[in-house]
Order: structure tokens, then sequence, then C-alpha cells
């Protein structure tokens, strides 16, 4: 029987680290004019967006930052118009540093448009155009200025959350991405083409799977680094692992489990128990991507409103 070798990626200790850090960072401001703010929109009663919108509240509590929350419940009585008019308060409030629509958005909002609206430089999950526009721009042609991708406090626009948490987490475990051959499996607009961008951005050779990728198990055994953000509960297995690889498991996936209280318990795309025979780091579902998409949404809070103040800086002494 083989024995489990693979570290786990505690990215609950990661996440609580990177916190600290902005808690540290914000311990000398005296003013609540002068901290960064957070408005989040929750439309709805889902009790999954009410549980994630109490835990980002409590997590801007924590490292000292503001958080500002407008709930609309009576979903037949919401309109775009009411939606699109807080973002414009919001947008124009100078206490407003980030603001986060909650996701998802019932059916008969458009969502696209209300995420849209969020001035880019407040749109701190990452998910405006220009942003995203941005994001994919290499600046590899001469006269551009580069980018400094080893640290994201230093990128002049927002990244999206979770493919930033997954390039923290692999950084803070010391893995090199440079030259490493990564795969990413899935092609989402909201993990897989953006952490394969960053991944490109760290000069490791990418490569994305998908469903209509062949022999993806023999790509997939090349990799160095392999981020799994499908969906599929254990969808990937050992055998498809190159040995000592780094697998970072975005999926929470529900599965059955009678006996238990809830019924379910919650598994990621990779098969945890097999793949830990293999790989040299893993991270474990729950307790390894999870926790980071918050800490990066609080860092980029505390990076808008840090490009904010220093324009409000610059502006005062013309």
């Amino acid at each position: 029987m083989s024995t489990p070798t693979g570290k786990d990626i505690d990215g609950k200790s990661i996440a609580a680290a990177v916190r600290a850090e902005l808690t540290e960072k914000l311990s000398t401001l005296t003013s609540d004019d002068s901290r960064p703010g957070l408005a989040v929109m929750l439309v709805g009663v889902r009790k999954d967006s009410q549980t994630y919108v109490r835990m980002k509240q409590k997590a801007c509590a924590d490292c000292g930052m503001l958080s500002f929350l407008q709930k609309y419940e009576d979903v037949d009585s919401v309109t775009e118009e009411m939606l699109l008019a807080k973002i414009g308060e919001w947008n124009d409030d100078p206490k407003v540093h980030g603001i986060l629509v909650q996701l998802p958005l019932p059916p008969k909002i458009d969502e696209a448009k209300i995420l849209e609206a969020v001035r880019p430089e407040k749109d701190v999950d990452g998910l405006h155009p220009d942003n995203t526009a941005r994001l994919f721009n290499t600046a590899t042609h001469a006269g551009n200025a580069k980018l400094n991708w080893r640290d994201f406090t230093s990128i002049p626009f927002h990244i999206p959350c979770t493919p930033q948490g997954c390039i923290e987490l692999i950084d803070r475990i010391g893995v090199e991405m440079e030259g490493a051959n990564a795969v990413v499996i899935g092609r989402s607009n909201l993990v897989g083409l953006p952490v394969a961008m960053l991944l490109c951005h760290r000069n490791a050779t990418v490569t994305i799977v998908h469903s209509r990728t062949r022999n993806i198990e023999e790509v997939v055994k090349r990799a160095d680094i392999v981020v799994a953000a499908v969906g599929r509960a254990h969808m990937v297995p050992k055998s498809w692992l190159k040995e000592g690889c780094t697998v970072i498991d975005v999926g929470i996936n529900s599965v059955d489990a009678p006996g238990t209280k809830r019924g379910y318990r919650l598994v990621g795309d990779v098969d945890y128990e097999e793949a830990k025979e293999v790989a040299g780091w893993i991270t474990p579902v729950p307790g390894g991507v999870g926790p980071m998409t918050i800490a990066m949404l609080l860092r980029n809070t505390w990076n808008s409103w840090r490009r904010a103040t220093a324009v409000d800086a610059d502006a005062a002494k013309e």
C-alpha cells in the first residue's frame, strides 16, 4: 500500500498571514475617514450568499477596514435601475474603495451590465472588462512598461481574487513557476483563463485543457504545476499526475456522505487521497484555495485605497 507523501498547502494559515500583514499596515490609522472601505451588494436571500457576505464583513472588521452593505431581499421588486443607482453612489463615494456585487444575481438582472457599471479602479473582484483586458496584456512589445508580477501589490489594476490566491499559494510554499510546465484544467472566465494568464506572466509554459482536449491524461501528466478548476468531483485521479508535482485544487463539490450530520461532504476536482501519494504539494478541500479568496479581496481593497489616497495626496500638493 502506498504511503501518502504530498505536503498539504495550508490555505487557512497562509490566508491568515496575508490578513495579519494587512492588519499591521492599517494599525496606525486612527480615523474611520482614512480607512479602506469595501461596499457589498447582496440581492436575494440565498443562504450561501448571505454566509459569504457575512464572512467578508467580518474579515474587513478584523483587519481594520470599513464595510458597507446594501441588501435587496425582495427579488420581485428589485430592478436593474435600483442596482445601477446604488453602484453610481458608491462609485462617487470617497469612503468606498472597493465594490463587490455578490454573485449570482437573479436571472432577470443583466449581470454583465451591473458588473460593468462598477468603476474599474473600485472593481476589487477584478471582473470589469477593463481589468480583464489589462490582465491579458503581456506588454512584450518595445516601449511598454514591464510589470512586476512577483509583487501583486505593485500591479496598478485589480486581479480576480481566486486566481490571485492560487498564485499566492504557490509563491508562499516556494515553488518556482518560471520555466515550469503548468496545466490548467478548465477555461472559465472566473478562474481558468485568468489563472492561466497569471502563470504565463510568471514565465511558466502554460497549457489549458478542457472537455474537448484529446489525451487529457497525457497532457496533465507532463505538468509540474496543476490547477484544477472544473467543478467535477474527483475528476483528476493520481494516474494523471507527475511524481512531485504541485496541485492547486480550486473545485468545491458536494458528494453524498450517508451517516454524517449534513449528509454530504465537500471534495475537490482532484481525488485528494490518491493524489497525495504522488504530489509534492497539494491543497486540501476545504481549507486550501477557499480561504485565500477573501484574503485577496481584502488585499485588492487595500491596494485600491492605497492608490486612491496617493492620488489625493498628490492632488493636495498641487
